[in-house]
């Protein structure tokens, strides 16, 4: 992505961690600010080499952090010495751009920029992707000027924080939008059934451990059906294979899939991890899951991400103790004998769905921008 050239509206900075989950939701509102003739900037860890091509390299601003993980007096000072470079480094990029509002989206990453420009007195805003929010967020609500929400109600129990918060939705990228528009492929009961398992930007191992020897316990009727898209980890592939060779299922096995969101579209079924990211992703495409959340998360973010889609009636949420062969086969051929419902399930995820979020989200940075500008 650039900029809007040399008669563009004061810079926005944004940041995020190097991660799918913060960095997609970035990418789709540096997207909608762009079109609007404003220059974005990310502040972000070193991570983010990996999803290189969504910011212009001189947008790229590389600032030291560190992720809080345990209560050990020489990792916590590590982590506070690492914050205080961030911060040191961050305010002095925040005086060089002079940017009219700073984002962030999430991550211990996001904490110097934002803490930055608050001690500034820059506009300053941060975003929650998950149903409950996390602990750099967490941290840096208090401290900002506005907050925006993927889920309604984050902040029942904080007053002072719900009065500066605004329900946007998760901004998905533009892939997606684009994915959004097809229709959900109604399955054939005697048709290819197609289903596509991922478990975030590297994959995950109990999805290979399970998914392969659940699809083996199916019915030979139906493993003649499916068509299998499977993300797993480098050294998993090979295993995941052989699992489906030995089971006669056609099957698609590979570390990453740069056209996930049309993969997305194309599935009758997913299974998947419940990170804000996918279920953003389910909801603006519209397609019926079985969610395993992330275990032992402090937050149990993923639980609840999982939790607003399963109440809905768009997924089943399984927590990874019970996320046996035995139990996803059950799952898997009761859908698959099933197709109104799978068809309904697409339908309830869509109605969580919300394409407009990156625009909302934009109108609120510049808002926010605008007011303080005016003051």
């Amino acid at each position: 992505m650039q900029g809007a050239g040399p008669g563009a509206a004061a810079a926005v900075l944004v940041a995020a961690g190097g991660t799918g989950g913060h960095l997609f939701p970035a990418e789709a509102l540096a997207a909608a600010l762009i079109r609007r003739g404003v220059s974005v900037h990310l502040a972000t860890d070193r991570r983010a080499a990996r999803y290189g091509g969504a910011f212009a390299e001189d947008a790229v601003h590389v600032v030291a952090s560190a992720t809080l993980r345990g209560r050990n007096p020489v990792a916590v000072a590590k982590t506070l010495a690492a914050l205080g470079v961030g911060v040191y480094q961050a305010n002095a990029l925040i005086g060089r751009l002079q940017p009219a509002a700073v984002i962030g989206f999430g991550g211990y990453p996001t904490i110097p920029p934002v803490l930055a420009a608050a001690w500034r007195g820059v506009p300053s805003l941060i975003h929650d992707a998950n149903a409950v929010i996390g602990r750099a967020n967490r941290f840096l609500a208090p401290r900002v000027t506005a907050i925006a929400t993927t889920f309604p109600d984050l902040f029942g129990n904080a007053p002072a924080l719900a009065a500066k918060a605004t329900l946007t939705g998760n901004p998905v990228r533009p892939a997606v939008a684009a994915a959004a528009t097809i229709p959900y492929p109604d399955p054939d009961p005697s048709g290819p059934l197609r289903l596509l398992i991922f478990g975030g930007s590297q994959g995950a191992r109990v999805l290979a451990d399970v998914v392969p020897p659940a699809v083996a316990l199916l019915q030979p009727e139906l493993r003649a059906r499916l068509s299998v898209v499977q993300q797993a980890r480098d050294e998993d592939v090979a295993r995941v294979r052989t699992a489906y060779g030995e089971a006669s299922v056609a099957a698609e096995v590979a570390p990453f899939f740069a056209d996930l969101p049309a993969r997305l579209a194309a599935s009758h079924l997913v299974v998947a991890r419940s990170g804000a990211s996918t279920v953003a992703e389910l909801a603006a495409i519209g397609r019926p899951s079985v969610l395993v959340p992330l275990p032992h998360a402090l937050d149990q973010d993923q639980f609840a991400n999982a939790g607003v889609l399963e109440q809905a009636g768009g997924a089943i949420r399984i927590v990874q103790d019970a996320f046996t062969p035995a139990r996803l086969a059950a799952e898997i051929a009761a859908l698959a004998a099933a197709p109104p419902r799978l068809a309904a399930m697409a339908q309830a995820a869509r109605s969580l769905g919300r394409l407009d979020a990156a625009d909302r989200l934009a109108d609120l940075v510049l808002a926010v921008a605008r007011k303080d500008a005016t003051k």
